[in-house]
């Protein structure tokens, strides 16, 4: 009877967190079927099984953090004995798929006649050290839905089992604790790298975005961010030095443009990335950058759409404000962002005029430039923002 073990989902994670099984035990699986969602510090995935047959056993409930390389199930046929087991393990196929970390190049071990595998206890016994005990899978959701660490609960049931209870007395408290882990606690941990490596720089400049509004009500499929990112590309290309990174003591010019765009999900902020965006059409990079959106608020993107930018974009007038400092992506070099657009008083040819007014504002790593590039490509993104039809002529 085969165990499908935790694979590593991407870039070395070292552990994934059970969001909740799509199986049970006794359901029939085929090959490469989904059968788990996990949570990584990228994203929530679902990870297929490379193994058919029947579950056997599950391993870990929802809320529970499991080590890559820890066994999630156990595969197997029916069977009315030890040596009709024994027989079935043979039986039992695979897709060897390791795609992306998926499934498992090991294969299938055999077991002698007459050994089980036993499913590991909810709690206590389960190879983790320090592992909470938890018996019920509702304990373990009231936990997660209020931001709750089980091993900082102390358990009053038998053996030190937490139960409800304990869950509710910690939600008594004044205060409430939210763990940094998963993607939180990513992007916790890359924005105090960026704070703490980058010698960072601001400018900023206010934009006739009323060319803006007109051009996006004429290409109904292309949105507001779509055309700041088609923008950004071709001003990457005219600054290619805000397309880059430090290693060390050298400056890295990238000459792919991977754009990320910053996405507020339920489960925080990510920077899904379109690869290869200078190579897009405006079309094609708007839908690709709402295709990935999508993704990212349903919880089905992957942790290579997470990973691989080059240069940041942010629509932060989503959220009603008017400017921000932003912090850049780390390791990429800088930032662009744009606030909400409103109606202001404007000077057009001398004549004081209501125009549709935004702030566009650059963070940029002030070792890989100087003020007069970070000024000049900030220009000109302004400058295709106020004129975006003769910007988008020349493509």
């Amino acid at each position: 009877m085969p165990d499908f073990r935790l694979p590593d989902l991407g870039e070395g994670l070292t552990e994934g967190e059970i969001v909740g099984w799509l199986v049970a035990v006794g359901d029939r699986v085929t090959i490469d079927q989904p059968v788990v969602e996990v949570e990584t510090a990228k994203a929530v995935v679902e990870v297929p099984c490379p193994f058919e047959g029947v579950v056997r056993a599950r391993y870990g409930e929802p809320g529970e953090k499991l080590a890559v390389g820890a066994v999630l199930l156990s595969v197997g046929e029916p069977s009315s004995g030890p040596e009709s087991e024994a027989e079935s393990e043979s039986a039992v196929s695979g897709s060897g798929n390791v795609l992306v970390g998926y499934g498992t190049s090991d294969p299938p071990r055999r077991r002698r006649a007459g050994r089980r595998a036993e499913p590991v206890p909810a709690g206590g016994g389960d190879g983790h050290a320090g592992a909470p005990k938890v018996i019920s899978p509702l304990v373990r959701l009231l936990a997660r839905e209020h931001g709750l660490a089980l091993e900082r609960i102390p358990g009053t049931g038998p053996g030190g089992v937490i139960r409800r209870a304990d869950v509710e007395r910690e939600l008594g408290r004044s205060g409430r604790r939210i763990p940094l882990t998963g993607v939180r606690g990513a992007v916790a941990r890359k924005l105090a790298t960026s704070r703490r490596e980058i010698p960072e720089a601001t400018v900023w400049v206010d934009v006739d975005a009323t060319g803006l509004v007109a051009a996006r009500a004429a290409m109904p499929s292309v949105s507001l961010l779509g055309l700041l990112a088609r923008f950004t590309v071709l001003g990457l290309r005219k600054f290619p030095e805000l397309n880059s990174r430090v290693e060390g003591d050298e400056v890295v010019v990238l000459d792919e443009i991977n754009l990320g765009f910053a996405a507020q999900t339920d489960r925080g902020l990510v920077v899904p990335v379109v690869h290869d965006a200078h190579t897009l059409t405006t079309s094609a990079l708007a839908a690709k950058i709402s295709e990935l959106a999508t993704s990212a608020r349903e919880g089905r993107i992957t942790p290579a759409s997470l990973t691989g930018g080059t240069f940041t974009v942010n629509n932060y007038g989503v959220f009603g404000v008017d400017g921000s400092a932003a912090i850049i992506n780390h390791p990429e070099a800088a930032i662009l962002g744009i606030g909400r657009i409103a109606d202001r008083p404007w000077v057009v040819d001398g004549q004081l005029a209501v125009r549709k007014v935004a702030e566009l504002t650059l963070s940029f790593d002030h070792r890989v430039c100087d003020g007069g590039t970070a000024g000049g490509f900030l220009r000109f993104v302004a400058d295709c923002v106020e004129s975006p039809v003769g910007a988008l002529a020349e493509l």
